[in-house]
């Protein structure tokens, strides 16, 4: 943090993947569909992100001329598991969700997502008072109409809400950008090798995991009147 911030937060919207959503077992059945060996692929993962590239450009290194819609269908006719389920939700964020609720505060998942996986996310169960995916909102991070739509929801102005991703790209910089302040997420590969310190001073919070945010965000209110 830069210093403290007497804004009270009001409203938190968690990211999914890789913050609720633990993908590595995703990206593992990948690696299986594609023929190489998990910790190859994996191994991949990390030399492309740190390079700045994505995970489209680890499945094209793979298998040039991919097709992720055309590869899904297939998958799916052949019985492979797309998507997420209860095994691949992170341990921590029930709890981080139900302590957010707690304090009174309005809480929101929000991701990049296919249309999928607001079905997925409904047979979770998760204490949310809604959930937001790219692909039915019809807008992606990093665009700043991604935060706009978390803040017409919440119905709160946007330096009343905190937006919690592992990204710095994706998550972090266009949140801070709009104006919604930001947490971020050091796990999963995108939170481990991406690296900006003075966007990070920026953050209101840099976290390990998700057991500390009910807290902090607590004792971070307290002394403003904004929570028990």
């Amino acid at each position: 943090m830069s210093g403290p911030d007497p804004r009270p937060v009001r409203a938190v919207f968690l990211d999914v993947g890789e913050t609720l959503i633990n993908e590595g077992e995703i990206y593992g059945r990948w690696a299986e569909w594609l023929g190489v060996p998990r910790h190859t692929f994996l191994s991949k993962l990390g030399a492309i992100l740190a390079t700045g590239g994505t995970h489209l450009d680890l499945f094209e290194y793979f298998r040039p001329g991919f097709d992720l819609r055309a590869e899904e269908r297939a998958r799916q006719e052949a019985g492979v598991p797309n998507g997420f389920g209860p095994d691949d939700l992170y341990p921590d964020a029930r709890a981080c969700l139900s302590g957010l609720r707690d304090q009174g505060l309005y809480v929101g998942i929000a991701g990049n997502q296919p249309v999928e996986a607001a079905e997925q996310l409904a047979a979770l169960g998760l204490d949310a008072d809604v959930v937001g995916i790219s692909d039915v909102w019809g807008v992606q991070k990093p665009a700043m109409e991604f935060f706009a739509r978390c803040a017409e929801l919440a119905e709160m102005l946007p330096d009343r809400i905190l937006y919690v991703g592992d990204r710095i790209d994706n998550d972090v910089r266009p949140a801070l950008a709009y104006g919604v302040r930001a947490a971020f997420l050091r796990r999963g590969p995108w939170g481990h090798i991406q690296d900006d310190p003075e966007t990070l001073r920026r953050c209101l919070f840099v976290l390990d995991d998700l057991a500390s945010l009910p807290g902090l965000v607590a004792a971070h209110n307290a002394p403003l009147g904004e929570v028990p």
